[in-house]
């Protein structure tokens, strides 16, 4: 059951990348992810009233970690893959969800420089192997050009921005778990992020154009923080709880391969051969860095932000 819950999750999380998120695309990116967290935390008002009281009696060391997950993997992580899904203009949208698996690389080497954990010199060859994956993936064997406007490379980018940002957020959410549990740590970081988005919306000029939402993108926004958003996160920690990380790992390679999917069937794009090395190379390496480490430690992971969102 474990396993299985942590498979819907990121089915869940490939269709938000691929179907949910980019029709959102008319929408200001700061307002999209003002919404995407503070209407979750609308809903979880009511029913985790008892998170307060947790919250409450955090420690203000807790309260500092607690902002540092929220800035990093809520409020720049989230503006990054928005902005990247967008650019992308719907093709191929599965590359960069793909690209943001490469998140365990860096939550291992934020865990190296914040927390004193070893890397040992198989971790950076399969690190170098999912670079190389990940090159592959966006360019094939052609050299960017960065003059010719194009938004491939500005996507891939924060493609990895995200993947940085939800990567120390993991770190940091490590450091959170010392003071909450899951359920009040997720609580806290919604309500905290919305709060961040609200600011960054309003001094970016984005504005408020609540005026301006569709009932079709208030659905999807809807569908988001009951599925894919809050929803998708309670399941995966509950799968946690049930499965040790290594298996999690190999569960959650339903992510990359929903969206590759999910991106033919709903916009009919198809990875060229190249695209297909690099992708393959990528999901190995990472599921190898990620198995070697979930070997060291049987404990489940305790992360308070996926590494989707």
């Amino acid at each position: 059951m474990g396993g299985l819950l942590i498979c819907l999750s990121a089915i869940a999380w490939g269709l938000d990348g691929v179907v949910l998120t980019p029709r959102l695309y008319q929408l200001p990116v700061p307002f999209v992810v003002l919404l995407l967290h503070a209407v979750p935390f609308a809903i979880m008002l009511p029913l985790m009233r008892g998170s307060w009281k947790a919250l409450g009696a955090m420690e203000r060391r807790g309260w500092w970690v607690l902002a540092l997950v929220s800035l990093t993997g809520g409020l720049v992580g989230t503006l990054a893959i928005v902005k990247a899904l967008f650019l992308v203009n719907f093709d191929q949208l599965s590359v960069v969800v793909l690209l943001q698996k490469l998140q365990p690389l860096f939550a291992i080497s934020m865990a190296a420089a914040l927390l004193k954990e070893r890397i040992t010199r198989r971790f950076l060859g399969w690190a170098a192997a999912a670079l190389g994956g990940a090159y592959l993936l966006a360019f094939g064997l052609a050299v960017p050009d960065v003059t010719a406007g194009d938004n491939t490379i500005a996507a891939a980018t924060l493609a990895l921005i995200a993947a940085a940002a939800f990567g120390s957020a993991t770190v940091f959410g490590k450091q959170l778990l010392g003071s909450l549990d899951f359920r009040d740590a997720t609580f806290g970081r919604y309500g905290m992020t919305a709060v961040m988005a609200l600011g960054y919306t309003l001094v970016s000029g984005a504005g408020l154009p609540f005026a301006e939402v569709t009932a079709t993108e208030w659905i999807i926004v809807l569908v988001i923080s009951l599925t894919t958003g809050s929803g998708a996160l309670f399941l995966y920690y509950y799968g946690l709880t049930r499965v040790k990380a290594s298996v999690a790992a190999i569960c959650e390679l339903s992510l990359p391969l929903s969206a590759v999917v999910f991106d033919y069937l709903v916009n009919r794009s198809v990875l060229g051969g190249w695209q297909w090395v690099g992708a393959a190379l990528l999901i190995g390496a990472i599921l190898r860095i990620t198995t070697a480490v979930s070997g060291r430690d049987s404990q489940p992971t305790d992360d308070v932000e996926s590494s989707h969102r």
